[in-house]
């Protein structure tokens, strides 16, 4: 067996964002590269006919591509991206009066763009707490640019805003496209001045005042606009009642969707208290301006909204922000509701299923029906839903060791284009035709367009995944366990990692993963519990975890683990915590209520003391629904905190926290840390400086598997050195 060397993770490409051309002959898509020389992720896009004729054929160098979106002719392809600013608007001669100015005003205008509007844009999509890509930064921001497919040559700029632009859709003539984009006010723009170019204090009045992977928040209000392509000189048009907000606005967007119509829809929250509550309402608006019509209830968290083509009703995938295990559903919305919300203008269209819509998943229409993935059973597959209600569950050919990743539809409604990840080989994308979606076993027209990881997969063995099954506390539960190919589960006592999902709200399902790769390749059988809590097997599951952490959960893993090792595939005193926010929080759990479970433990940015995460992270609306507010119910924050526990710590601890991750602060890993050396547990900090709720440079993820696969190994009584 050979171990995949850790810096073969420079090899890596994950793929992203799918978007097949109207006519379906075409799909183009995102993929994440690591470069090595400059130790940063890069992100480009890629075109691949459907058909599987040729190699995807690579359309940016640049990174940061993301958000495709092709033209209703298929004959252009737009997209978002934080390029250098485009030759056109660098060169030329200027205005006189801007030059009477001298270098100084030159300066101004390559720093915050020549758009003629005074105070405009967008933050970087991507954020930074340190306000990088904000106006004074050599960092370009986030702008639309624009092939023309027809033509040729490289991409223009669409779009100059100060701030940037967070998200777009074409007009149904493909002559206009609504942005959408933060727009300061002048006393704003001084106050985010002094902060970005200054260092000034941080002063707010916003309740959620900071969010992961934004930072600290602001009251600059994101509107939608309207840019003319066939004026390109022209300023957009802002949208004056089309504007966003709510507690999570700088993360969740307006998500704007310009229908047949000619209305756009976009979400917004506009309650009285928009920072304490979830909610967020769909609204429609000319493009021409005017009021926007409220088309919801005010009651759930919409997203997505989707027109369907020719008329005017859309669809949208919503949730219940006061009942929190409740699915994430599909509703049929009328376009003319005029913010009735009643059953008859805004009705859930999956209410039966008993099953959520997958996360990141956006419905499709095709021929007056809905595709969209849901999670079913510990799986990621489609479901076609009609507007009346029914459901049936579509492309069995899938099968259940595959994931699906993405999806999307010709807006003829023809060709589907999905990313299946599989274990072995890898994460890529496949066409089908969408009249073969009913297929039981793989189509004809089922091609695979892509192999990204080629080179990565025939170099180094990739796992096997087996699913397992078990017993706890009267539920039949599940998970996956992977293990190399070379490797038979069943054939010894080996040690196990016992990789945790985050969430809880989650699911696991055989994907392809690096990191396992990573374990697996070193002898270690990967274990990913399906415990109660969880999301893909209907409310009833979600809700035996809600407002009890470190119950259901602990037992379940803990049983999974048990039931390896009585089939005899694992060694019990060689088992390994590993796992990431609420596969952290699980471990604080386990090592407190299960000390003789681990040989050691690695939990990674997790909150430990639910108190004091309160008002900390970004999180405190969810806190609130689960579990009250913590002066009002101490006793239930007190119950799902691991570190009052702490005393009964013997598992060895190896501690990791972003340190600018705001959904589970760095304060909470350093509480439990402490906790641990206290007592003489032997334990390690590592906290990745500027990092959020991920581990994003790659240098930074190659430590990260360095420093657990250490870890593992010194505290391996079966290891050279172990204890």
């Amino acid at each position: 067996m050979s171990k995949l060397p850790l810096d073969a993770y420079y090899d890596l490409t994950q793929t992203g964002e799918v978007a097949v051309s109207p006519s379906g002959d075409r799909v183009a898509f995102t993929a994440t590269e690591y470069d090595q020389r400059e130790d940063e992720a890069v992100a480009s896009l890629f075109v691949v006919p459907t058909d599987g004729s040729r190699e995807p054929h690579r359309l940016t160098s640049a990174s940061g591509a993301s958000a495709p979106a092709w033209g209703p002719e298929g004959d252009r392809l737009a997209f978002v991206a934080a390029r250098d600013r485009d030759a056109e608007r660098r060169v030329g001669w200027r205005d006189r009066e801007e030059e009477s100015d001298g270098d100084e005003a030159e300066t101004a205008d390559d720093e915050n763009g020549a758009s003629g509007d005074d105070a405009s844009g967008e933050d970087d999509e991507a954020g930074d707490d340190e306000g990088e890509g904000a106006p004074g930064d050599d960092e370009p921001k986030p702008q639309v640019w624009l092939f023309d497919l027809a033509l040729g040559g490289d991409a223009r700029q669409v779009t100059e805003r100060v701030e940037g632009v967070a998200d777009f859709d074409w007009s149904p003539s493909g002559d206009r496209l609504a942005i959408e984009s933060r727009d300061p006010t002048d006393e704003e723009t001084d106050y985010l001045d002094q902060v970005r170019e200054e260092g000034g204090p941080i002063e707010t009045t916003r309740l959620q005042h900071k969010l992961n992977g934004v930072g600290w928040t602001d009251e600059v209000t994101p509107y939608l606009f309207v840019v003319d392509l066939d004026d390109p000189e022209s300023d957009p048009r802002r949208l004056d009642d089309a504007y966003g907000g709510g507690a999570f606005q700088d993360v969740t967007g307006m998500d704007p969707h310009w229908g047949d119509d000619g209305r756009i829809a976009f979400t917004s929250c506009r309650l009285d208290r928009p920072d304490d509550t979830t909610v967020r309402d769909v609204y429609a608006v000319s493009p021409e301006g005017g009021d926007a019509e409220r088309l919801t209830g005010g009651d759930r968290s919409h997203g997505v909204p989707t027109w369907r083509p020719g008329a005017g009703e859309l669809v949208t995938v919503a949730s219940d922000p006061d009942d929190p295990p409740a699915p994430a559903e599909v509703y049929l919305v009328d376009g003319d509701a005029d913010g009735e919300g009643d059953a008859e203008s805004v009705a859930s269209l999956t209410v039966d299923l008993d099953r959520t819509v997958a996360r990141g998943g956006a419905p499709r229409w095709v021929d007056g029906a809905i595709y969209v993935p849901i999670a079913d059973e510990s799986h990621t597959r489609l479901v076609r839903v009609e507007t009346d209600g029914s459901v049936e569950r579509v492309f069995a050919a899938q099968g259940r060791d595959r994931a699906l990743a993405g999806f999307d539809v010709s807006a003829d409604g023809s060709t589907s284009v999905m990313i299946l990840s599989d274990p072995i080989d890898g994460s890529d994308l496949y066409a089908v035709d969408v009249d073969d979606l009913d297929s039981e076993t793989e189509p004809n027209s089922f091609l695979r367009l892509t192999a990204v990881n080629e080179s990565l997969i025939d170099e180094f063995a990739m796992p096997e995944a087996t699913r397992v099954g078990w017993e706890s506390d009267g539920w039949t539960l599940d998970g996956v366990v992977y293990h190399d190919p070379e490797i038979e589960p069943t054939g010894g006592d080996h040690p196990l990692v016992v990789a945790i999902h985050g969430g809880p709200m989650s699911y696991d399902e055989p994907v392809f993963s690096f990191a396992h790769a990573a374990l697996t390749s070193r002898g270690y059988l990967v274990f990913r519990p399906n415990y109660r809590g969880g999301t893909s097997r209907g409310r009833e599951f979600t809700a035996e975890l809600t407002g009890a952490w470190g119950t259901a959960e602990v037992d379940d893993i803990a049983a999974g683990v048990a039931s390896l090792a009585d089939r005899g595939w694992v060694d019990p005193d060689r088992v390994f915590g590993h796992g990431f926010s609420y596969g952290g929080i699980a471990q604080g759990f386990l090592v407190t209520r299960e000390p003789d479970l681990f040989a050691a433990a690695a939990p990674e940015h997790g909150i430990y003391d639910l108190r004091s995460a309160f008002g900390t992270d970004d999180t405190h609306t969810w806190f609130e629904a689960e579990y009250g507010l913590p002066w009002e119910n101490p006793e239930a924050y007190d119950a799902s905190t691991a570190i009052l526990d702490a005393g009964s710590i013997e598992t060895p601890l190896l501690v990791m926290a972003g340190g600018e991750d705001w959904r589970c602060p760095p304060s909470q890993s350093e509480q439990l840390y402490v906790a641990a050396r206290k007592q003489g547990v032997d334990a390690e900090l590592v906290v990745y400086p500027d990092e959020h709720h991920n581990i994003g440079d790659p240098d930074r993820a190659i430590h990260r598997l360095e420093k657990i696969l250490d870890w593992y190994e010194t505290h391996d009584s079966a290891a050279d050195g172990g204890d």
